[in-house]
């Protein structure tokens, strides 16, 4: 059995009418929670500086940027994906580690409103590449997360099968596009050693080098066959541990986007276990931070890796830092896009309390890692009361979904002051599947739109 077969199989075979109510439904919340985090990150410092250089390489105007005109599908990829990762609030999925909708839907996006192509093969291009990126991802993981940014390695495959899908590949084609989508995967940890601008860069040429592949490959610019499973292909490459049944498992009998999870929380994924557990005990209990002794958080290992920052010296660094996130969230009973600032970073009452904070790895939550993303917090009191909460996944997750009025609500905030008409940007993307890609592009990122704001 080839992978890369199996899975341009799978691609190409996929049709909008083999997706449920349910699925359809769910996608376009997918894609409605990646247009308002892309909206929301559009005039970020990074993604200015990788606006200006696509502006400085010029290229024909095939697609929307996120910030305004058109380029390049390529250089829309760079763009819109980029700014749909950098204020945190970005999708993700618990088993491969992976936030699709920041590399998936900005190619499909892309290369649909180039090709003027309808909602329906948008929806249908993005649940399919949900699936190849989630399915790539499960295999690997956890093993090769410790190096490697799943999101852009593994999130190459996805935005090729996506973009493969919307030009309509066959089967051999499609195998080209994952070969190349392979080759092309990267994406180092190191960067959050010093809070750096290259996780952006990581969704942006996920996004970009997965249109790449595919449109090389309908010019019949082929690829190894066996990417993922050769000899030194991605598995032997890249991971300590990885296990081929899952590329497979149940495959065209389920849809792996309906396991997506949405973010609540304005910070890293793996800060949130901890954050809810401290916000439900200081809710539960009206406690005052002023009281609190120390604040243990016994979790899984990853977040240690990940999250473990006593001393963050950025915004985005804080995202990044357990300490204070837990105790930002326990002083200001929230963490959204706006919570998170200069002014804050530097508050003493939060740096006071981050001294408070201890991270630590619970055995138990480690072994259940990743199907399970869990914490337990203990809160002890100057006075000597303890208070305690535990949780096995944060809000969002499908185990404790967030309703589609919550992420209405939270399209809107993180759009507040971006777009002329938040209520009108939803009910497009809600009837995405009545219109073609253009003309909701048209509504949401038109002239008209930013003429208005």
């Amino acid at each position: 059995m080839i992978l890369s077969k199996k899975l341009a199989e799978y691609t190409t075979k996929v049709k909008y009418e083999d997706l449920s109510d349910e699925v359809i439904e769910f996608t376009k919340l997918c894609i409605l929670d990646w247009f308002g985090s892309a909206l929301a990150g559009k005039d970020e410092k990074p993604i200015q500086s990788i606006l200006e250089l696509v502006q400085e390489w010029g290229g024909n105007e095939q697609a929307t940027l996120i910030t305004g005109g058109k380029s390049s599908i390529g250089n829309a990829c760079l763009v819109n994906a980029a700014a749909s990762h950098i204020v945190e609030l970005d999708d993700i999925h618990k088993a491969s580690i992976i936030h699709a909708g920041t590399v998936v839907i900005p190619a499909a996006v892309a290369a649909a409103e180039a090709d003027n192509l309808s909602g329906k093969d948008l929806i249908t291009a993005i649940a399919v590449g949900y699936e190849i990126a989630y399915r790539i991802g499960e295999a690997v993981s956890p093993s090769h997360y410790y190096y490697w940014h799943n999101t852009a390695t593994c999130g190459t495959f996805g935005s090729a099968a996506a973009v493969a899908k919307l030009l309509n590949l066959n089967v051999e084609q499609t195998m080209y596009a994952l070969g190349n989508a392979g080759t092309q995967a990267a994406g180092l940890w190191e960067f959050i050693e010093d809070g750096a601008n290259t996780k952006q860069l990581h969704t942006a040429k996920a996004a970009y080098n997965g249109a790449l592949a595919a449109l090389l490959a309908k010019k019949d610019f082929t690829s190894a066959s066996r990417i993922l499973e050769g000899r030194r292909g991605f598995f032997n490459a890249m991971s300590k541990k990885y296990d081929i049944e899952k590329i497979t498992r149940n495959l065209g009998q389920e849809f792996k986007i309906m396991e997506n999870n949405f973010k609540i929380h304005a910070s890293c994924r793996h800060t949130h276990p901890a954050m809810d557990c401290v916000q439900t005990i200081m809710k539960t209990n009206s406690l005052s931070h002023e009281e609190i002794q120390n604040i243990s958080i016994q979790t899984y290992q990853t977040v240690l890796n990940i999250t473990d920052n006593p001393n963050p010296k950025t915004v985005y660094a804080s995202k990044f830092s357990s300490q204070f996130c837990a105790a930002m969230i326990a002083i200001k009973g929230s963490a959204s896009l706006t919570d998170y600032n200069q002014e804050i970073l530097q508050d003493p009452e939060i740096r006071r309390l981050m001294e408070k904070v201890s991270v630590s790895n619970d055995p138990y939550y480690d072994t259940a890692y990743p199907e399970k993303w869990g914490a337990k917090v203990i809160i002890t009191m100057h006075d000597g009361r303890t208070f305690s909460e535990a949780t096995d996944y944060p809000k969002g997750d499908p185990e404790k979904p967030a309703d589609k009025e919550e992420l209405i609500q939270k399209f809107k905030t993180m759009t507040k002051g971006k777009v002329w008409d938040p209520d009108e940007q939803v009910q497009a993307v809600l009837r995405l599947e009545e219109i073609d890609v253009s003309e909701w592009i048209s509504l949401g990122l038109g002239e008209e739109s930013y003429k208005q704001i």
